[in-house]
């Protein structure tokens, strides 16, 4: 048999989830086949098995939290493994036997009752019996085992031996009164032993003297108090507060005569209810792999003192060179879409101000400038937020980086992107305006110093020309703004960044000078 623990991913993670079984107990697997997929914080990840075999056993059930070097799954690999002598249920049961017999040795070397013999808890010895054993001498008794105890309240222990006697003021082996196993049932005898009669409790005389409100008559109904005058209220109204369960009288009018008008009903209602009740269908998801990291980086990222600036872009240029793109065979098979010429236009300004893809090292005090762009662009997948990257991207021509985009946005979708492309980012574009929204400020992807985002492109009125030659025509727009650290860029550096980025989408032409 083989255990087949979990791998630690090579993600730096020390736990991961168990999202799918490939295999089913008694599948016969090969090596390098697929046991199971596992999600971590990054991404989903398929595990081959080592050994080929029998599956014997799936230790671990899907959905599953499972730390790394924790066995998940038995194999049989036909390699029987040695009985141990522990494992033998035979010699379980010959120890057993043997304790057995030892504890009734102690017990007769004691000289206790086997459990069948005691007396059951509550059930109390005739008094006249516990007297007798009192005004015996006895030997002295052997001592108890702790496994004699018994709890107050519940009765004395019954056994054929002789007690010590007590000692009591007047002498040895005088009888003190009733043994019970409850105290109610003790009253009795003139002195319960359960307290000292110093300590009894007086039941002296009580006195006659009438208190609080008289007891009705047996047999009659006590009349109600006096009602007050009835409350005023048209039918309606007092419809109105039935069906409400409201009482009239437990409402101010405001009307003629104090009368209860409609609005009266309804602003008691609302005073009488309060704070609206939580909701009493809920659920709860576990909060798993990517979902919980992206919690935990948003979070370290929110500590992070940041800035953001906003503009607006004529983007009707660039939305021209997407759709000549898409009719080039270069392209062909290709997503081309206006996000290609975002990230192309954020690689050439970044050359420009190579700040905006530098890292801030607080603990060394050193800013560490980055030469490649690995962009990364966030993917809104079933799973969460993932932010895979694409290495380089600075030095890709437009035609390689569409077909990196392409291919990221693709392993994306299925969740399988690897750990290698979610890790070592610089730079970041989220774009918002696929889902209609004007634009936005978003969080820092931690590490980074800048995020780019990119709102919805619309037909607006746009003012072109100078002077004489202005006039107002329809543009395609859209809002571009930057999210970014204060402590290492500030606002002059994030402007040019985010005008270069403008005035590359107004005129691609412009390309050619960066």
């Amino acid at each position: 048999m083989k255990e087949f623990r979990l791998p630690d991913p090579g993600e730096g993670l020390v736990e991961a989830d168990i999202v799918r079984w490939v295999v089913a107990e008694g599948d016969e697997v090969k090596v390098n086949d697929i046991l199971v997929e596992i999600e971590t914080s990054k991404s989903i990840v398929e595990l081959p098995s080592p050994w080929a075999g029998r599956i014997a056993r799936l230790m671990v059930e899907e959905g599953a939290t499972v730390e790394v070097g924790a066995p998940i799954v038995l194999i049989d690999d036909g390699v029987d493994a040695p009985a141990t002598p522990d494992g033998d249920p035979g010699v379980r049961r010959d120890d057993e036997n043997v304790r057995r017999d030892d504890e009734n040795v102690r017990r007769d070397d004691e000289g206790t009752e086997p459990p069948s013999s005691r007396a059951r808890p509550g059930i109390s010895e005739p008094v006249d019996e516990v007297v007798a054993a009192e005004v015996v001498e006895p030997p002295a008794p052997a001592a108890e085992p702790e496994s004699e105890a018994f709890l107050v309240g519940y009765g004395v222990k019954s056994s054929s031996l002789a007690r010590r006697p007590r000692k009591t003021p007047s002498g040895i082996g005088k009888p003190i009164g009733p043994v019970t196993d409850q105290v109610h049932d003790s009253y009795a005898a003139d002195q319960p032993v359960s307290r000292p009669i110093d300590q009894a409790t007086t039941t002296g005389p009580l006195s006659a003297e009438a208190t609080g409100e008289p007891l009705p008559r047996p047999g009659k109904t006590p009349k109600p108090p006096s009602a007050a005058k009835r409350a005023l209220a048209k039918p309606p109204v007092r419809r109105l507060a039935r069906d409400l369960g409201l009482d009239l009288d437990d409402v101010t009018g405001t009307g003629p005569d104090g009368t209860i008008t409609a609005d009266d009903v309804l602003a008691a209602a609302v005073l009488s209810r309060g704070a609206p009740e939580a909701s009493a269908v809920t659920s709860r998801v576990p909060l798993k792999g990517v979902r919980r990291e992206m919690a935990r980086t948003m979070a370290e990222s929110f500590k992070v003192p940041t800035a953001t600036v906003i503009m607006q872009a004529d983007v009707t240029a660039s939305m021209e060179l997407v759709e000549r793109l898409k009719n080039r065979r270069e392209f062909a098979g290709l997503r081309v879409s206006p996000l290609l010429i975002f990230a192309k236009a954020a690689c050439l300004a970044i050359s420009r101000n190579p700040d905006l893809n530098s890292t801030l090292d607080m603990a060394a005090s050193e800013i560490v400038r980055n030469e490649d762009v690995n962009l990364g662009i966030a993917a809104a997948t079933p799973r969460g937020l993932l932010v895979p990257n694409i290495k380089g991207a600075n030095r890709m021509n437009l035609l390689q980086l569409a077909e990196a985009l392409h291919n990221m946005v693709q392993t994306a979708k299925t969740g399988k992107v690897s750990a290698e492309d979610m890790t070592k980012g610089t730079f970041t574009i989220t774009n918002v305006g696929v889902f209609g929204v004007d634009g936005g400020t978003p969080i820092l992807n931690l590490g980074e110093s800048a995020i780019m985002c990119l709102g919805t492109i619309a037909r607006r009125p746009w003012v072109i020309g100078k002077g004489a030659d202005e006039q107002i025509v329809i543009r395609s727009v859209c809002t571009l703004s930057l999210t970014f650290d204060h402590r290492l860029v500030d606002g002059e550096l994030a402007s040019k960044f985010l005008s270069d980025v403008a005035a590359i989408l107004a005129d691609p032409g412009l390309a050619m000078m960066f």
